[in-house]
């Protein structure tokens, strides 16, 4: 079974969810359609895209 997580900061369902999906992938989901495809990002594609958040790529945006 796949545990879906959301930030605690999300007060409502306008959120994603981010999931291990399997041992060398993560999804990413809308929380307000939970049963829509989800994005699936390999590892490295999801380490790139967080790496990129804390450099603070996407401020602003």
């Amino acid at each position: 079974m796949v545990e879906w997580l959301k930030s605690s900061y999300c007060a409502d369902s306008a959120c994603v969810e981010v999931a291990r999906i399997a041992p060398d992938a993560v999804g990413l989901r809308d929380s307000k359609n939970p049963d829509l495809p989800f994005l699936r990002f390999s590892n490295a594609e999801w380490s790139t895209f967080t790496e990129a958040i804390k450099a603070g790529e996407f401020q602003g945006r």
